[in-house]
């Protein structure tokens, strides 16, 4: 039986089906070459965990995921023209500590989505972006098997010998930035200059956080568990100095699925940002 959840917002209430929710925004028909919209998702405790800390990587915690919340991500990843991910995913992805997420259609749970973009008009697999200060990564085989187009992004003051190295192998480098790292706002309009519409960010704190600060930040998807999950070391949505009137969101739909994960219930909730006056 197909999963269903109640509309809470905007009113009045009422029962729909979970599949297809996030591909009803239709995200890759509301950017442009000279605006692309750039989405971000998150899940949550009521708490506010995204990860924990466990020694030197972090992961997801196990107590807040949800076939559910999975799907709705496989639906947003469907809509983008280029997935941003970055160094640190690479390197847990190497080790063995995270699944690879990178592309479309290649899992039974997600073939419909793999037809669904070619009936839309989009390439087989959207494109990987890798933003990286240190330009440390492997880069992962699943992403050559499936013969994705690759950039990686990086800040100009980025190791010169690393930057050489990834372009004698054939892989562009965008400079996204001024010191190390990569900002919001250079980024987000050199993947417009390159043609990409939807931009989906598969980052973690600190990318949200420039995307906010620069005003590059379309729309903001949070899945909140209904569990409190606590630990001594764990990350937040943002990162960084305070972000002030840059941080303000406007709900615009909220879902309250009653089940999962584990009998608790979860909110799927979506902002829109609030441009300055």
């Amino acid at each position: 039986m197909a999963a269903r959840v109640l509309r809470l917002y905007p009113g009045p209430p009422e029962e729909v089906v979970l599949t297809g929710l996030c591909l009803a925004d239709a995200l890759h028909t509301l950017g442009s070459a000279s605006a692309p919209f750039v989405y971000a998702s998150f899940v949550g405790s009521l708490d506010g965990r995204i990860a924990l800390q466990d020694g030197e990587a972090s992961r997801l915690p196990v107590e807040i995921t949800s076939e559910n919340d999975f799907r709705l991500f496989l639906e947003l990843q469907a809509q983008a023209d280029c997935l941003v991910t970055h160094g640190g995913y690479l390197r847990d992805l190497a080790a063995g500590r995270l699944d690879d997420v990178l592309q479309i259609g290649t899992r039974a749970v997600d073939r419909d989505l793999a037809r669904w973009r070619q009936e839309n008009g989009l390439s087989a697999q959207p494109a990987v972006v890798i933003a990286s200060a240190s330009l440390d990564f492997p880069m992962p085989q699943s992403v050559i098997r499936e013969k994705q187009r690759v950039l990686i992004a990086t800040g100009r003051q980025a190791p010169r010998d690393r930057v050489d190295a990834l372009r004698a192998r054939g892989f562009p480098v965008i400079v996204a930035g001024d010191g190390a790292s990569v900002e919001g706002g250079p980024l987000v309009r050199q993947l417009g200059n390159l043609g990409f519409r939807s931009v989906y960010l598969l980052t973690g704190p600190r990318m949200l956080s420039t995307m906010l600060r620069d005003g590059m930040l379309s729309r903001l998807y949070l899945t909140i568990a209904h569990r409190v999950v606590g630990g001594e070391s764990f990350h937040t949505m943002a990162t960084g100095p305070r972000l002030e009137g840059a941080g303000r969101l406007r709900l615009s739909s909220l879902y309250y699925d009653v089940t999962t994960p584990d009998g608790a219930g979860q909110w799927f909730a979506r902002f829109e940002p609030l441009r300055p006056a």
